[in-house]
């Protein structure tokens, strides 16, 4: 089967290059031919434009010298001696109309009038060339009375026809009357403007003011002045058009007032005045299709220069990759593909002399020389899938390393490693132990045959050895330890699970003080058993068995309940109401407290509008976790939990711990900046109980404060509580922030706390958290508690 050349082929270098070199020149190209279209059709559009104006202008002016000559005609008659000895007849005398009509038909015809007629001075008709003169005579009264719309032009519309109407007075020599002549609009004007310019025109007319345009007269063939007609805008202006597969572009002007339905459209051929251009394009295309002929031959070699070395490198890279070390890798230019096969060349020299030390920091502990985790496990892999007796794992951890760290630096505590690891060395060389380091204080031991007996025994030695203290430089450091273990069968028969029970016997040693500990299965049990509950919390949202319960907020000033607190519930099917401290710290943990939070805004947003539905208006507060703050995309997931209910921000105030603001304040300040903008109320939960810092405190876009309830609920008998409160309240206020109180347990507190000017209060006094369907049905029923006997003169004595 053939195959492409390389310079063809796109998965090879040498064919991306080509392709790629190509493809930018026709992007070029393309665009340039674009840019050069659309400024030809821009000029020419403009250029076309001005021709139209400059011709509407033109023709104008040529309806206006006609209906100048044509007005000098009327006055050449009103003027005529015979004429005005005629009129001078008693219209009594036999014959004396038919001579006026004489005189008035003579003229006509001498000037090409469609008619005239004579009327006396008060506009009745006299004599006429036409039998229905008649219709003429409302022309008359309105050339008269006042100038016609046509203005300079002289046009009038009559019965669905345009005229050009001059009107001269006849006097003998005091005024006797009017003459009246009317000229159909023909295309005499039309043509002269056809003569003089590029353009063409059509005079429509239009019956009533939503008909179709109809052409009157054109310097056009009937078909095409009946198609242009069609393609009218209703807008008027400028427009384009095709008549006979040909562009025009056309100007639609009003001859008349606007609202007289007669306009002239004037034209010019678009396809004639791009014609000049398009030689040019062509030209243009013919020097691109060498451009690209001799560019893609340059490609080519181009191409063949870098892929040519290029493979070559690909080839000793190949050979590096099987684990050939001994060739070396040629330079073969002197560019940076040159630089770039030295650069090969000494990573094979550099692989080759450090292949042993990498193998070596694999499975050996750089610091004591012992085996390191990676070993161990392989070791004792093989030994339990070698063998089924017993054996058994002893893992220790040193006590108060980490002091001796702080204390002393870490250069003496890894001299103080490196002689625990000696001792247990020493302890271990008789007995065929395998001894191995974890990582940092921790070392392990695998005992060959030993039972539960043997392991203890070991252990206990360590303990005993352990109670002289080491000796390093002037130091002298007690030594201790706490020791797990674990055994094999018994305990396991896995890597992973008898390292793991080890640690865990190990650790309770340390907790309990006991030197050392053997597994067993009460160690884990609260373990497993909050695995399982995460596990079931993963399925929990699925099955609807989380419940909302909402804990009220009051206004301390007027007893009206303002909003609530969400807090989740977990009702598990077997457990019954799991409480929030058994699941919550895990979701924490693992990250699953992002679908927990996506849970409870979405139900207190439904809430919030089964509130509006009952008439009542409710703010929930939601709690924000440290992973919530960090998730940069949260305040589009909340918006549209929002939209999927019908609620806005404005329903929602997110509370969030100090401590979450200081895990990461860049980015907290970054997420609460955006909620911010959204319109969600920002609350500080906790206030008083982390790392408080002002300066973050008058960055954060937050609107309120919650003192914690640890303040809140001794404050009646401790004055420094009090004061505390007071001066979060005057602070919060300083800031332009609004003061929520937790545990509100008594009235006397809710009275101090309103005395203090705090804005809101939440606590047992006021109401439990209670599911949320109860707490709708309750709210309406609320009643502001008399606190009228509560007495603080105590307190507020002390507080002044």
């Amino acid at each position: 089967m053939s195959t492409l050349p390389a310079f063809l082929n796109l998965r090879r270098l040498e064919g991306r290059i080509v392709a790629l070199f190509l493809a930018l020149l026709l992007v070029v190209q393309l665009a340039s031919f674009a840019v050069i279209r659309t400024s030809i059709e821009r000029n020419a559009n403009g250029s076309i434009a001005a021709e139209l104006k400059t011709g509407e202008r033109v023709l104008r002016r040529l309806l206006a010298q006609e209906a100048a000559r044509r007005g000098d005609a009327a006055e050449l008659l009103a003027m005529d001696y015979g004429f005005k000895e005629a009129i001078g007849l008693p219209l009594a005398e036999e014959g004396t109309a038919e001579t006026i009509r004489d005189a008035l038909s003579n003229q006509g015809e001498r000037i090409g009038a469609s008619v005239v007629v004579y009327a006396d001075n008060e506009l009745r008709l006299v004599a006429a060339t036409r039998k229905d003169a008649g219709r003429f005579l409302g022309l008359l009264q309105a050339r008269v009375n006042k100038p016609g719309p046509g203005g300079d032009m002289q046009l009038a519309l009559l019965d669905g026809q345009a005229y050009q109407v001059v009107v001269a007075q006849v006097r003998t020599p005091a005024p006797v009357g009017w003459v009246l002549m009317g000229f159909a609009l023909d295309a005499t004007a039309l043509q002269d403007l056809k003569s003089l310019s590029d353009l063409r025109a059509v005079v429509v007319i239009r019956t009533g003011t939503e008909g179709a345009w109809r052409p009157l007269v054109s310097n056009f063939d009937t078909e095409a002045a009946l198609s242009l007609a069609g393609q009218i805008p209703a807008a008027g202006g400028l427009f384009a058009a095709e008549v006979n597969e040909e562009q025009w572009r056309g100007r639609f002007a009003p001859l008349l007032e606007p609202q007289q339905p007669l306009a002239v459209v004037l034209l010019r051929s678009f396809d004639e005045a791009i014609a000049p251009y398009r030689q040019l394009q062509l030209t243009l295309l013919a020097l691109t299709l060498i451009g690209v002929s001799v560019f893609a031959l340059g490609a080519v070699l181009t191409a063949r220069r870098i892929s040519g070395p290029i493979k070559t490198l690909s080839d000793s890279a190949e050979r590096l990759g099987r684990g050939d070390y001994k060739t070396p890798v040629r330079r073969h230019s002197s560019d940076e593909v040159g630089d770039l096969a030295d650069a090969f060349e000494a990573m094979r020299q550099g692989i080759r002399s450090r292949e042993e030390q990498v193998h070596r920091l694999a499975f050996w502990d750089p610091l004591t020389g012992l085996p390191n985790r990676e070993q161990f496990s392989q070791q004792l892999a093989l030994r339990l899938a070698r063998d089924s007796s017993p054996c058994a794992v002893l893992m220790l951890d040193l006590d108060r390393f980490k002091h001796v760290n702080d204390v002393l630096g870490h250069a003496f505590g890894d001299r103080l490693l490196c002689s625990v690891a000696q001792r247990l060395q020493a302890l271990q060389r008789d007995r065929g132990a395998l001894l191995a380091r974890l990582g940092g204080d921790e070392f392990v031991l695998l005992l060959e045959g030993a039972d539960q007996a043997a392991a203890q025994a070991s252990a206990a030695r360590i303990q005993a050895d352990f109670e002289a203290p080491l000796h390093i430089d002037d130091q002298t450091v007690d030594l201790g330890a706490g020791i797990g273990i674990a055994l094999a069968p018994e305990h396991g028969s896995e890597v992973s699970q008898l390292l793991a029970r080890a640690e865990l016997a190990m650790y309770a040693a340390k907790r309990r003080q006991q030197g050392s500990m053997v597994y067993e299965a009460a160690l884990d049990a609260g373990s497993q058993e909050s695995l399982s509950l995460l596990g079931e919390l993963r399925r929990a949202i699925e099955s609807q068995e989380l419940r909302l319960y909402l804990q009220p907020k009051v206004d301390l000033r007027d007893g009206t309940i303002v909003s609530a607190e969400a807090l989740v519930r977990w009702q598990h099917p077997s457990r019954g109401l799991v409480p929030p401290m058994q699941f919550i710290p895990f979701a924490e943990q693992t990250g699953f407290i992002r679908a927990l939070t996506a849970w409870v805004i979405e139900e207190s947003a439904r809430m919030t509008q089964e509130a509006r539905r009952r008439g009542m208006a409710v703010r929930i507060s939601v709690n924000l976790s440290t992973r919530d703050l960090m998730d940069q995309e949260l305040p589009a997931k909340i918006m549209s939990l929002l939209a999927r209910h019908g609620a806005a921000p404005a329903d929602l105030c997110l509370e969030i711990t100090e401590s979450a603001i200081m895990d990461d304040p860049q980015r907290a300040l970054h997420t609460l900046e955006r909620l911010s903008e959204l319109g969600f109320k920002l609350s500080i939960d906790d206030f008083g109980t982390g790392y408080s810092s002002l300066a973050y405190l008058k960055r954060l876009p937050v609107n309120e404060l919650k003192i914690d309830s640890s303040f809140v609920m001794a404050m009646e008998r401790d004055l420094d509580d009090a004061k505390i409160v007071r001066s979060t309240i005057e602070l919060a206020h300083n800031l332009g922030l609004s003061v929520v109180a937790e545990g509100v347990e008594t009235g006397k507190a809710w009275k101090l706390l309103a005395e203090l000017g705090c804005d809101e209060g939440q606590g047992y006094f006021i109401g439990r958290p209670a599911p949320a369907q109860q707490f709708m049905d309750w709210l309406p029923s609320w009643l502001p508690p008399d606190l009228s006997h509560e007495s603080l003169d105590t307190v507020m004595a002390g507080l002044t």
